[in-house]
């Protein structure tokens, strides 16, 4: 009865402890959309961060109990079968509490499983020569059952802390290597993580089952077999890890390339914007050049008693002025041509756009990155109220002492996913052609200056303020 006893509280608290560490490896992957109810701050922490923690929570609580279902029903299946069966179901109820990235769940149910097996493989042959030490000690040959019974309990208790340890190292790991968490996975890419995983766990149990079977049933001296095994396993892991880190170096360089290509872009076309510019002011030359005929004109009307002529004629030159200048003067030319061309872009999605937008003067902000931020917010702007029912824009800028504020604000009814790790927004169009890139680069050139941004989502609406530091 001691003995069994011993084994069932080893069965549950092993259980207990699996369901812990999935619990820890799922949490960061769990982080639900956020909703324009719910209070997000700059680091992103919000109600959909608690969440997803409940979540997590809640699958950790299944896995406990699908290990401890797995251990006590009397199923006439291999071990191999039955973890496969509380892997599928497990998989299942990580997919129904967070519908988004299956194939990313699936890799962190594989790579899991995968690290569990190997560190309990790990746990279980230091287990085995330290019972094999103890029990052929002098010691314990004279001591009595209920001595035999401690010590197998606390030889227990020693696989238990052994398999936490390396299960929590590999997780720990695992958790740092793998960065961009909130990205979509391709077929391609799991297939190719979940190879060294699918390695160590077929290897696990072809090591196993010789070990079992033709060494240990055999008799022989298993020292070295078992520390060359250990180090095989270790290295399983390390392999794991390496194949994670291998593949977000990958992504990481693909996601900065696409971001010098879309700078480059955005730089293209801001030596567009100069170019209108220049022809702006060709224009407003050419006005100047005319206007002393235009006045002429209209001496000549009224000297005429052609009031009413003189009238439309003047309706007319007010028309081209107001055409040529716009209606926009954030007192710089660059920007004045940014927000007109935003401007009219809004109001051809039928989007109510006001701004209050001014250049400050005087400073050492440069209107290149002035434009960048306003070419971003903007985009992003009339893309998000373009979808809303009520659609609006607002821009405007103020300072106070030397903070120079931006703060643009649109109509908002959709849902957002955050990067934990960033802080931002994930686009749901992912980070291609430009998507994605544009808040990161708001950030860069507000930190350039000693700044930063910040992101509020509340009442139907999306809200980002630029603070950038004036000299």
């Amino acid at each position: 009865m001691g003995y069994d006893l011993v084994s069932d509280m080893l069965s549950i608290a092993e259980a207990l402890i699996k369901g812990y560490c999935f619990y820890c490896l799922i949490k960061p992957f769990m982080i639900s959309e956020v909703t324009s109810t719910d209070v997000c701050a700059l680091d992103g922490t919000s109600t959909a961060g608690i969440k997803g923690k409940k979540r997590a929570i809640c699958v950790g609580a299944v896995y406990f109990l699908i290990m401890l279902v797995l251990y006590i029903a009397p199923l006439h299946v291999t071990a191999q079968t039955a973890y496969g069966m509380g892997s599928l179901i497990i998989f299942c109820f990580i997919c129904w509490m967070d519908r988004r990235n299956y194939r990313q769940k699936a890799f962190l149910v594989v790579v899991f499983f995968s690290l569990n097996w190997l560190s309990a493989a790990m746990a279980e042959i230091m287990y085995d020569n330290l019972y094999a030490f103890a029990e052929n000690t002098d010691y314990m040959r004279s001591c009595p059952e209920i001595m035999w019974i401690a010590l197998y309990a606390g030889v227990c208790l020693f696989y238990l802390t052994l398999e936490f340890s390396f299960t929590a190292i590999g997780i720990w790991q695992v958790l740092k290597a793998y960065r961009n968490k909130s990205e979509d996975m391709k077929t391609k890419e799991v297939i190719m993580l979940s190879v060294p995983s699918l390695m160590g766990m077929m290897a696990y149990q072809i090591i196993r089952n010789y070990r079992m079977f033709y060494i240990i049933e055999g008799g022989r001296d298993t020292t070295a077999y078992d520390i060359l095994t250990v180090l095989f396993y270790a290295v399983s892991v390390i392999a794991i890890v390496v194949a994670i880190v291998l593949y977000q170096d990958i992504k990481a360089k693909q996601k900065e390339n696409r971001q010098a290509e879309y700078l480059a872009m955005q730089i293209e076309n801001i030596r567009q914007h100069i170019e209108q510019v220049e022809s702006f002011h060709q224009s407003i030359r050419s006005m100047k050049h005319d206007m002393t005929n235009h006045v002429l004109t209209l001496e000549r009307l009224y000297e005429e008693n052609k009031a009413k002529e003189a009238m439309a004629y003047g309706t007319e030159l007010k028309t081209a002025l107001s055409e040529m200048t716009g209606e926009i003067t954030s007192g710089n030319a660059v920007t004045d041509v940014i927000l007109r061309e935003r401007q009219r872009e809004a109001e051809k999605l039928q989007i109510c756009f006001h701004s209050e937008f001014y250049y400050p003067k005087d400073t050492d902000i440069n209107a290149f990155d002035i434009s960048v931020i306003l070419n971003n917010a903007l985009q992003n702007a009339i893309e998000h109220a373009a979808e809303s029912k009520t659609p609006y824009l607002s821009i405007r800028s103020y300072h106070k002492n030397n903070a120079y504020m931006i703060e643009v604000r649109n109509s908002f009814d959709g849902n957002l996913q955050w990067d934990m790790e960033s802080g931002l927004p994930v686009t749901s169009k992912g980070q291609t052609d430009g998507h994605g890139y544009g808040l990161p680069n708001i950030r860069r050139v507000a930190r350039k200056y000693s700044g930063d941004i910040a992101i509020d989502v509340k009442d139907g609406e999306f809200c980002l303020s630029v603070m950038l530091m004036m000299e």
